[in-house]
């Protein structure tokens, strides 16, 4: 089995590159979805969270508030650094037991899509990494029109990230996007079909 793992800014189009992948017949593993998973009522990430942040994360229907806990740990780099602790080692396993599943499935080809992939250390996962890179004015235009954000706030969330040019010395592929979305289907074709042959 081919681990491709994807990875890539904010409005960079990886999410996009991942469905048109799905499209030719690979499989998916979304982590920020696996990670959605650690927020779930009495699992052991659940658990930790609150133990890390209190009974005041839970929502009343048991679920972590992850808007109470943004608060938290936005603009307080030592409470964010505990909250990435306890979720990114939760994931890790979620998405490690997935990927044998896979394995075991017989399946050929699998996009690891992870916004913190190198970051994270999750890089060994894949066998493969690929990269989706856009430019500054290119994601400020794409999130000012599918989010509704101003300049500002774009630019303080594309600053927040590891940088294009850190990310892309880790690449084995690099897909620029800041074309139409036919070029994009072009390419993505072009290299799926260097990775079936």
């Amino acid at each position: 089995m081919r681990v491709i793992g994807l990875t890539g800014g904010i409005g960079s189009g990886k999410s996009t590159v991942a469905k048109l992948l799905v499209e030719l017949g690979a499989r998916h593993i979304d982590a920020d979805k696996v990670a959605h998973e650690v927020f779930q009522p009495d699992t052991e990430g659940w658990h930790a969270l609150v133990d890390a942040y209190g009974k005041d994360i839970v929502a009343p229907t048991g679920e972590i508030d992850r808007k109470k806990l943004g608060a938290i740990v936005f603009n307080n780099p030592e409470a964010l650094e505990r909250l990435n602790g306890i979720i990114h080692p939760q994931a890790y396993k979620l998405v490690k037991t997935q990927l044998d599943k896979l394995r075991k499935e017989g399946v050929k080809i699998v996009v690891l899509e992870v916004i913190l992939l190198v970051e994270a250390g999750w890089n060994h996962l894949a066998d493969e990494i690929w990269v989706t890179v856009a430019s500054e004015d290119t994601v400020v235009r794409r999130l000012k029109e599918s989010r509704g954000l101003n300049r500002d706030e774009v630019l303080a969330r594309i600053h927040s990230q590891t940088s294009n040019e850190e990310r892309i010395k880790h690449a084995d592929v690099v897909i620029y996007n800041d074309g139409e979305p036919e070029e994009l289907k072009a390419k993505v074709r072009e290299l799926w079909d260097k990775i079936k042959l």
